[in-house]
């Protein structure tokens, strides 16, 4: 004859075992609370990636700020301008110790006066892009912003920017129309990613590399290690 367990016991035993994973996975969650102090107010996964590479903890919470660019406005404003502001809408959202950074990437001609090129807005926009930075160098400048309490709660800021040069050769038509169609360009500034297919036309850059993926790496750590050591740990 088949054993009948009684219902009672089996689902006492289940809610025993959830109990315990619950418990392991509360105590997990106030642990990495506790160590992610750092708030990336970007949707990034390349800046994601490249913060938790250099052993930086972070979590996510995209700002969702217009990237609206102002007529006449030099490229570095821009870009420290648009990092204050995502730093800034996060601010008002996060109670406690928290850190808060934003950043910004933007490609242009020229460094003094160019008019940012942002993202793509379809698949033509990212090929006329790409025929505009063909065979010639252009800049990646990046703008950063921290934001963290002092001692009497008051919200502090500091930007920055980080900006390379960069050489690419120039690209056919065709070229162009089948890395467009991959989808590699349509979320990136200047429809361009460097770490990927697009690593074939750039032979040369001149400055930090990370900026040109999205995020200065060693200009956000130091920023850190000065103005918030507590999220490395210093």
């Amino acid at each position: 004859m088949q054993k009948i367990v009684p219902l009672a016991t089996d689902t006492n035993k289940r809610i025993e075992t959830l109990s315990g994973k619950a418990s392991f996975t509360g105590k997990l969650r106030l642990a990495m609370s506790k160590k992610e102090m750092l708030i990336l107010a970007s949707a990034s996964p390349r800046r994601q990636e490249l913060l938790r590479n250099a052993g930086i903890s972070c979590s996510v919470q995209p700002a969702n700020t217009p990237e609206q660019h102002r007529p006449g406005e030099a490229p570095e404003a821009c870009v420290r301008r648009l990092a204050r502001e995502k730093a800034e809408a996060i601010t008002h959202q996060v109670d406690g110790d928290a850190v808060v950074l934003g950043a910004d990437t933007e490609v242009v001609l020229e460094l003094i006066s160019g008019t940012p090129l942002g993202k793509p807005r379809d698949e033509r926009d990212a090929v006329q892009m790409l025929k505009t930075l063909s065979g010639r160098s252009h800049y990646v400048i990046t703008g950063i912003c921290l934001a963290w309490r002092d001692k009497n709660t008051t919200w502090q800021f500091k930007d920055s920017a980080e900006t390379t040069l960069v050489q690419m050769e120039r690209i056919s038509d065709q070229e162009i129309e089948d890395y467009v169609a991959t989808g590699e360009p349509m979320d990136k500034a200047g429809a361009y990613a460097i770490q990927g297919v697009a690593s074939r036309w750039i032979p040369r850059i001149e400055g930090c590399y990370f900026n040109v993926v999205g995020l200065p790496v060693a200009l956000v750590y130091r920023m850190l290690r000065e103005n918030a050591p507590q999220v490395i740990g210093d």
